[in-house]
């Protein structure tokens, strides 16, 4: 099985993800450890990634797309994978279909996990009470809501005219929503 996964920041993407990566017996895919994978081990992808991030910079696409092209093509994804925070935008979804492509491959879903804005600014606000992460205090909530609305919200339509979209309700306890997902998928 192979998916993209994707949901507004507090929507329990990465909590949902190493569940079902459990029960899919999948690899999970996270494009923030691919970055720190390349970056640690000083790849030439890496160099030119971390570039970017110490001048304050977004990782340009075609970085990413090159660094997913050669983690797909590793053994561990040839049975399948979930894709969890990537592609973020249209150019992104493109490019992950024509590396797709190359490979004789296609997504079998993208899962779209929501949540009304509230909750997640419940939840975000309680988990940076309890983690200390800075990017999750009241403004930068705001901001990243944003950010998601204005690049990753049209993936959820490029993904239903590919009729590959689940929709699938975050707001309830773990469990629950990971049978939702489950059930969707099955």
């Amino acid at each position: 099985m192979r998916l993209v996964f994707m949901g507004p920041p507090g929507v329990g993407k990465g909590t949902q993800a190493k569940r079902l990566k459990t029960h899919f017996k999948i690899v999970h895919l996270s494009t923030g450890d691919i970055l720190r994978e390349e970056i640690n081990t000083n790849t030439r992808l890496g160099e030119q990634a971390k570039a970017f991030m110490n001048d304050g910079q977004l990782v340009p696409d075609d970085l990413l797309l090159e660094m997913m092209n050669n983690r797909l093509r590793q053994d561990d994804c040839m049975e399948g994978y979930l894709l969890d925070g990537f592609p973020r935008t249209l150019p992104q979804a493109q490019g992950l279909d024509s590396i797709l492509e190359d490979l004789n491959q296609s997504l079998d879903r993208a899962v779209n996990l929501t949540a009304d804005s509230d909750e997640l600014i419940r939840r975000l606000i309680l988990r940076g009470q309890k983690s200390g992460r800075d990017d999750d205090s009241p403004d930068v909530i705001r901001k990243r809501q944003q950010v998601y609305w204005d690049q990753t919200a049209p993936l959820i339509d490029y993904y239903r005219k590919q009729q590959i979209l689940i929709e699938v309700n975050g707001i309830g306890e773990i469990s629950e929503i990971t049978h939702r997902i489950i059930k969707s998928l099955t």
